[in-house]
């Protein structure tokens, strides 16, 4: 292997990172969203594509049930950067979003103010293709509004991984690292027409008693991927180490391991893998590529948008099993798996995948939503 660029993974980090196991992070690094303002919601939904009138138009919403703007799932992510992928431990080795497993208990209404508890919860050894031996480091974070109410808990998770393994050694990668792949108008076209006939239910109620198992969701399609894209989501969620100027000095002399130096010799951010090309394959990725929440929040919004205005996203799951680089298209299906009442409320299981166009694995996951039940 060339000589290492990058910090290792030690057994002196691991041991430290396991004293941290179930204790309350305290003085949590400050999220990019306190309050889900009408205009915070709308930049994470049209972060991730997203245009239903119940996240982004008042006047629409108002003839809801929730009377006003609600906050789409997923925007959670803005509220906590644990959730999203900050992680303590390991200096200066990569961390790479993976997966997630939510629970969402009552909506996050327009104008409500959100905080967060949350703790390391488990430090799990894996063998990977990527870059050998990793570790999963899994957080898990409680959401409260400023009533004190429980509207969300989750597990999310990252894999810490060795850049130069990843890319000197790696093998997940070998045929498609650095790959462009010319898309024809005919193509793009075609896949236009899964857009332009794109449902979002609405205030159409889907009940729970017109449903079956086995039925099928409309195949959502996300993409073709741009690092305009990947940025569009930075922008609506926050991003992670994303700072400017002195801003960025403080947060490279509280961590010194996070930044990396560019091609001028400055420190600059590890998320830069999103848009720099260059950097994405030095740490062993196929290049450029999307943020992992991003790809939670598009299994969340292909359930939201069939369950309509008067379902709820209860439960959703989702493990990322690749990277999507520039130029990846990637198309979401899902099935009905089960219908069951619990607590008098109506549910259905949902499993979805996620595909590219060359038909790799991108993600896959599992939702629990509750529908309304028709009136007798």
């Amino acid at each position: 292997m060339a000589e290492a660029k990058f910090p290792k993974i030690t057994e002196q980090g691991l041991d430290d990172l396991r004293t941290r196991i179930g204790v309350k992070i305290e003085n949590t690094v400050e999220p990019w969203n306190y309050e889900a303002t009408r205009d915070a919601i709308r930049h994470y939904a049209h972060g991730i594509g997203d245009d239903n009138p119940l996240w982004c138009d008042p006047n629409y919403a108002k003839t809801t049930r929730y009377g006003d703007v609600v906050a789409l799932p997923s925007f959670l992510f803005t509220t906590s950067r644990l959730i999203s992928g900050y992680c303590g431990g390991l200096s200066g080795v990569h961390a790479m979003w993976a997966g997630a497993d939510w629970t969402w208990h009552k909506p996050v209404m327009r104008n409500d103010t959100i905080r967060t508890e949350a703790y390391l919860k488990d430090l799990i050894e894996h063998q990977t293709k990527f870059a050998g031996r990793s570790f999963q480091q899994i957080y898990h974070v409680d959401f409260f509004n400023q009533h004190g109410d429980m509207v969300a808990e989750a597990d999310s998770w990252v894999f810490r991984t060795d850049r130069d393994i990843a890319r000197e050694q790696g093998t997940k990668y070998t045929e498609s690292r650095g790959r462009v792949e010319q898309l024809s108008d005919e193509q793009l076209a075609e896949w236009g027409k899964l857009y332009a006939n794109e449902e979002i239910r609405g205030a159409n109620p889907r009940y729970w008693e017109d449903v079956k198992v086995g039925d099928e969701l409309p195949r959502m399609m996300k993409g073709p991927m741009t690092v305009t894209g990947f940025i569009c989501y930075a922008q609506g969620w926050g991003g992670l180490y994303i700072r400017a100027n002195k801003l960025a000095w403080q947060m490279q002399q509280a961590h010194p391991g996070l930044g990396i130096k560019n091609r001028f010799n400055v420190p600059d951010c590890p998320e830069r893998v999103h848009w720099d090309e260059a950097f994405a394959l030095e740490v062993g990725a196929p290049g450029a590529y999307d943020y992992g929440p991003e790809r939670n929040s598009w299994l969340t919004h292909h359930i939201t948008n069939w369950i309509g205005d008067d379902g709820f996203l209860h439960k959703s799951k989702c493990q990322i099993r690749r990277h999507n680089p520039d130029g990846d298209v990637i198309f979401i299906d899902g099935q009905v798996i089960r219908k069951f009442e619990e607590n008098g409320k109506k549910y259905v299981e949902i499993q979805q995948q996620a595909v590219t166009h060359r038909d790799e694995v991108s993600a896959f996951g599992t939702a629990i939503a509750e529908l309304p039940s028709k009136p007798a």
